[in-house]
């Protein structure tokens, strides 16, 4: 089991990496911003498909009566395992299919001030994410922790609540980072702006079913932290 869970959890990482240097433009081979090949209604559409069924298998996956029911379906140290490889596909072949469509919103003269100051904030936005990620707890958010206390024999212990780091800032920095490394691109093409929206407003729908879940979990002690932290907008309270 810790074999698979090795496995997936380099599956996701390298979703993520293929994920951030497709919105970079640093990687032109690998860009969403290639040439057009179909009529932008229809790459429109296939793009919104791709978003959809990558978001329905992140939000189902990631609600507690799923994990319930596939823990009984396999063995449960391998669920978030199963998750992270499930999602680290998907989130590759959405890349992967990405359409382009064309046009320029703005675009950024090269070696300017501008330029530099957002390539700057998109790395900012990408290293809180991947920072974020060890505050909780990195391995077992991406299942490696589950699977080796079963390897050695020891009880899976839950996390504890906790808030530290980019916690005391805002609820939720994955999504906060991800969303600023979406946005922060000195090439804004259409391309880019549909890839940035659909994700958007995918994280701020799964921010809502994880803050239910958050509350059924950690009850009183969660809505105090949600009244004195704000969801994505740092300072913001």
């Amino acid at each position: 089991m810790f074999s698979y869970s090795i496995v997936a959890y380099a599956v996701g990482f390298a979703a993520l990496l293929f994920w951030i240097l497709s919105t970079s433009n640093l990687i032109p081979e690998i860009s969403i911003d290639r040439d057009p090949n179909l009529p932008w209604w229809i790459a429109l559409l296939k793009n919104l498909g791709l978003v959809a069924l990558f978001g329905l298998q992140h939000s189902i996956m990631a609600r507690p009566k799923f994990k319930k029911w596939i823990s009984s379906v396999i063995p449960a140290p391998v669920e978030r395992s199963t998750f992270v490889l499930v999602s680290g596909l998907l989130l590759s072949f959405l890349v992967h299919q990405w359409e382009p469509i064309g046009g320029i919103i703005w675009q950024v003269p090269a070696d300017s001030f501008g330029y530099i100051t957002l390539y700057i904030l998109f790395f900012i936005g990408w290293s809180i994410l991947f920072i974020s990620t060890f505050q909780i707890n990195h391995f077992d958010l991406f299942g490696l922790r589950q699977t080796y206390f079963e390897l050695t024999g020891k009880p899976y212990t839950p996390l504890h609540f906790r808030v530290k780091g980019f916690y005391k800032i805002v609820r939720h920095p994955l999504y906060f980072g991800g969303i600023v490394g979406l946005w922060a691109t000195p090439n804004m093409s259409v391309t880019h702006l549909i890839f940035a929206l659909a994700l958007s407003m995918y994280f701020i729908i799964g921010t809502l079913f994880e803050e239910k879940d958050m509350e059924k979990e950690f009850g009183s002690q969660y809505n105090q932290y949600r009244k004195q932290t704000p969801m994505f907008v740092p300072f913001s309270k």
